[in-house]
């Protein structure tokens, strides 16, 4: 049980720093991840940036994922083609859709990053961050696009996630630290003394605070 984000964020600054990445950046996946990664850039000396994904549900089924659409330099759309062909859709029957998501990223990228570009994680460890995983389905959908982006290294890094996530996610990573992983899983937030909801607007003041950071390292 940790007591809130905070701690959790501490916490995984450690394991993180103790595994030494190489040229690391840090990306979180928000709300949730960014007060958990932002003690992990610092401890790392590292640049924070967001991963941002959304799902793209079934017509009628908005809870089924047939895929996701995922932030970048270039963004980038991944399907499951099981759902794709159990339900006899193709690719092009979402165009509409993926549009719709791509404008919610375009603004929440402008409410939160205030118009900075993407942080180029071409040769860098990119070390991924949330508060916790459930069913794992929007990390894989980010993952598996951020290989695209042609990262040296991916690694994961949570505080608790559940035994089934995990090597499910396993495989698509170089590196996977999980701080607990409990045998009776059922909610991210049961495993949080306090699991408010991040707001847009601590997710903007963070990243703000992580630009300042940033360019008074490089003067």
């Amino acid at each position: 049980m940790f007591k809130d984000r905070d701690e959790a964020g501490a916490a995984l600054a450690e394991a993180v720093a103790a595994e030494a990445p190489d040229a690391p950046v840090v990306l979180a996946l928000p709300r949730g991840g960014v007060p958990v990664a932002q003690p992990v850039a610092r401890r790392l000396n590292a640049p924070l940036d967001l991963l941002m994904v959304r799902k793209l549900g079934v017509p009628g089924q908005p809870e089924l994922a047939a895929g996701a659409v995922v932030d970048g330099a270039a963004h980038q759309v991944v399907f499951n083609r099981d759902v794709l062909r159990m339900l006899g859709q193709s690719e092009a029957d979402f165009d509409d859709a993926i549009r719709e998501k791509l404008d919610e990223i375009e603004t929440r990228r402008k409410t939160y990053l205030q118009g900075r570009a993407p942080v180029d994680v071409e040769g860098r460890t990119a070390i991924v961050v949330d508060d916790g995983i459930a069913t794992g389905a929007t990390v894989r959908a980010a993952l598996t696009a951020l290989r695209q982006r042609s990262p040296r290294a991916i690694w994961l890094a949570v505080p608790v996630a559940p035994r089934a996530a995990i090597a499910e996610i396993r495989p698509l990573v170089d590196r996977l630290i999980c701080l607990e992983v409990p045998h009776l899983f059922q909610a991210v937030g049961a495993h949080y003394a306090r699991f408010d909801q991040v707001s847009d607007a601590e997710v903007a003041a963070a990243m703000r605070a992580e630009t300042g950071r940033s360019e008074a390292e490089d003067e």
